[in-house]
């Protein structure tokens, strides 16, 4: 069946260049992976290479006034970020269109927001699902290097603590930037309270609890992307987390053509039959975990930026 587009140049205003900034802005202030991590300039292609760190120089002393100096060396690996596509269709009745009253890019906007957030958060946290070019993520990779610490009853060490999960990330020779937690954190954190049954979190009970660590910053996740069976909280160097952007959020309206569920490839909506249209939205990005090479940890199996916090009994 021949689709038919009616093209970005003649929307006539359907969809406004601040509104399409103004999803782009949003996907990106919805994902909390992309708020900590570190933007790198736009890929201009779907492949992006990086120079890592990769071997440290070595100084040597010179024996005695006619000794011989050593000579040393630097090296430097590349690593890829790979941009993948994101994409959704949302389906609108023409007649929410036609309805003056109806506004429907505010219903739009959020949803829209919500999911792209929703799906890069999950793909780059826990890896399910993700593109199979991409990396592991953050959950796998700590895992990989031994970076886990078990939830037992003592939260204040697990967390803080000499063997404790920002110890971890210290250990790998990072300084932990910021947090990733589930929800339910928040009030295993208000109920933590010193020798004297006073809250170590909570300074009164009249203002708003602000969530930190160590002085680094914590988000929770509000999208559903945090997988609490896996993790109750990711702390790292998110300035090791670096992501880019092949392709800003771009739109096509389709007012033909049928809409088919992925898996079962079922007619979910018959646009002509139907008298509605399709709004198209694609992203194109990538991301990774440069990891260089550093002076505590020059083992790359035993180094990475991220560790994880782990319930009790989760995957034993």
């Amino acid at each position: 069946m021949a689709v038919n587009m009616i093209s970005r140049d003649n929307l006539s205003g359907l969809i406004p260049e601040t509104v399409a900034q103004g999803i782009i802005q949003g996907a990106v202030e919805q994902s909390a992976v992309l708020r900590m991590g570190r933007r790198l300039p736009n890929m201009t292609s779907k492949t992006h290479s990086i120079n890592v760190l990769d071997a440290l120089p070595v100084a040597y002393w010179v024996d005695g006034d006619t000794g011989f100096k050593s000579t040393t060396s630097v090296a430097w690996d590349k690593k890829k970020i790979i941009a993948e596509e994101l994409a959704v269709i949302v389906p609108i009745p023409e007649a929410a269109l036609d309805d003056s009253s109806y506004d429907i890019w505010a219903e739009t906007r959020p949803l829209l927001n919500q999911a792209f957030g929703q799906k890069i958060d999950s793909a780059i946290l826990f890896g399910a699902p993700k593109p199979a070019t991409w990396r592991k993520s953050l959950y796998e990779t700590a895992e990989d290097t031994g970076n886990i610490v078990t939830a037992t009853d003592n939260i204040f060490n697990d967390i803080m603590g000499e063997d404790g999960v920002i110890a971890k990330v210290e250990e790998a020779g990072f300084l932990a930037s910021g947090a990733m937690a589930a929800v339910r954190m928040k009030s295993k954190l208000r109920g933590l309270v010193d020798a004297n049954g006073q809250p170590i979190f909570k300074s009164d009970m009249q203002s708003a609890t602000r969530y930190a660590l160590d002085g680094f910053p914590m988000d929770f996740p509000m999208n559903g992307a945090f997988d609490t069976s896996k993790a109750l909280m990711i702390v790292g160097d998110f300035s090791q987390l670096v992501y880019a952007i092949r392709q800003d959020i771009t739109f096509k309206v389709f007012d033909q053509g049928v809409v088919q569920d992925p898996e079962s490839k079922a007619i979910m909506y018959n646009l002509m039959q139907n008298d509605m249209v399709a709004l198209r939205a694609v992203m194109r990005l990538g991301w990774e975990i440069p990891n260089p090479i550093n002076a505590y940890q020059p083992d790359g199996s035993k180094r990475a930026p991220f560790a994880v916090y782990k319930p009790a009994g989760a995957g034993e």
